[in-house]
């Protein structure tokens, strides 16, 4: 019986809207501007959000990055004391693999931007990275082909070259890279293994523009004194050890290191992952929370359109309603009948935005190298919000159409 009543309350609904075009479409824009910015906002927010923690956590959840500044800044921010830091050393990377037990490996890098050249083709600002040999078991890449350095070739400085996709691409359009010879500021090096596709890294970590090499043969390039080369020890822990505990064996060892006194400050930053993760959780926050807003005034807006062309359609067809009901029509059949009209409306408008949420995300993927697509969370919210609009803006309608007595209802024009 219920169901017979909300499909018979369903097929007014429709023929009211469907006799009224006008008046329908200037009641769903409301709405569909309204969803379309809040969850326009949201599918932008998940892809950023995919996209930066996917960076992030190729960084490794148990990786401590030992550098001179700190990735988090309090209040009082002594940036004198950090400037006067000095950068991690090479040699101090085989003292930590002598004092460490709790890592499972320990690496060094460096970058400078360089150019690149094989025959007439070359790239500018690429990245030149000197790496140890361990930097493979911390930094997770996958090799299209060829292979790996081996320790000995790491060790003794071999001339040779990792490259990255994009890299690839625009000095070997037409070749195989694998065994040819490029120079990087004069000095050839011999490729040997190419790095698998990426995409783009909002953190700007894609390996596609970069070139691997071995530190003993990057610090004739990179001037390995400069702060500007960004020097890092990486430091990854043994399974079941927590970073905390690593941190602590590694807070020992690098002041035993570096010769510091028991009660002076420590001259180095003992960075993770966790530290920018909390930071981008608050940047998303606000951004949802901006989002919302800007939805929400046009959905307000919406919604007073919406009720206000409910209590038209009432005054409309009082004389229907009085019809009805003295023909038995209950007042619950009068309110669905109304109620549903809203919901109708205001579920149309939602569609309609969700549809032009979806054609914006679509053109976007040509434009961005990013994957952004509209997920069915994102289209379930936006479907509830819209129903539950209809329900608030269309109850005090319905509900006073439901109230009418039937014989004042036929009398009044």
């Amino acid at each position: 019986m219920l169901f017979i009543l909300f499909k018979e309350s369903l097929i007014f609904a429709w023929q009211s809207l469907v006799g009224n075009k006008l008046r329908s479409f200037l009641s769903l824009l409301g709405i569909t501007i309204g969803i379309f910015a809040i969850i326009l906002v949201f599918t932008i927010v998940d892809a950023l959000e995919n996209n930066i923690k996917g960076s992030i956590q190729s960084l490794g959840n148990n990786v401590v990055y030992v550098q001179k500044w700190p990735w988090s800044f309090g209040p009082d921010y002594p940036w004198w004391k950090y400037m006067n830091r000095p950068t991690p050393k090479y040699y101090e990377l085989d003292e930590l693999q002598k004092r460490c037990k709790t890592t499972e490996a320990i690496a060094y890098r460096l970058g400078a931007r360089k150019t690149l050249k094989y025959r007439s083709n070359s790239i500018q600002n690429a990245v030149l990275a000197g790496i140890s040999h361990e930097f493979y078991k911390i930094k997770n890449f996958d090799l299209s082909a060829g292979r790996y350095f081996t320790q000995n070739e790491a060790e003794a400085g071999y001339h040779q070259v990792i490259i990255g996709a994009k890299i690839a691409e625009g000095l070997f359009p037409n070749e195989d890279p694998l065994g040819k010879e490029i120079r990087i500021s004069g000095q050839k090096a011999t490729v040997i293994g190419i790095i698998k596709k990426e995409g783009e890294s909002l953190l700007g970590m894609s390996f596609d523009y970069q070139v691997i090499t071995p530190f003993n043969f990057a610090r004739y390039i990179i001037d390995v004194n400069s702060e500007r080369s960004d020097p890092t020890i990486y430091v990854k822990a043994k399974p079941n050890i927590s970073n905390a505990e690593m941190m602590d064996e590694l807070t020992g060892a690098l002041r035993s290191i570096r010769k510091l006194k028991p009660k002076s400050e420590p001259n180095f930053a003992l960075n993770e992952t966790s530290l920018l993760t909390k930071g981008f959780d608050a940047l998303f926050v606000v951004i949802g929370t901006a989002g919302w807003i800007i939805g929400g005034f046009s959905i307000l807006v919406g919604g007073f359109g919406i009720a206000n062309i409910m209590f038209v359609s009432v005054r409309e067809r009082t004389n229907l309603i009085g019809i009805q009901k003295s023909l038995g029509a209950k007042n619950l059949f009068i309110l669905l009948q109304f109620l549903s009209e809203s919901v109708l409306l205001s579920t149309i408008g939602g569609f309609f935005g969700l549809l032009l949420t979806w054609i914006i995300t679509a053109l976007g993927k040509g434009a961005i190298d990013m994957d952004i697509s509209l997920t069915g969370t994102n289209i379930i919210l936006g479907l509830t919000i819209s129903v539950l609009i209809g329900i608030v803006s269309g109850f005090i309608p319905a509900y006073s159409a439901s109230q009418l007595d039937p014989v004042e209802a036929i009398r009044m024009n």
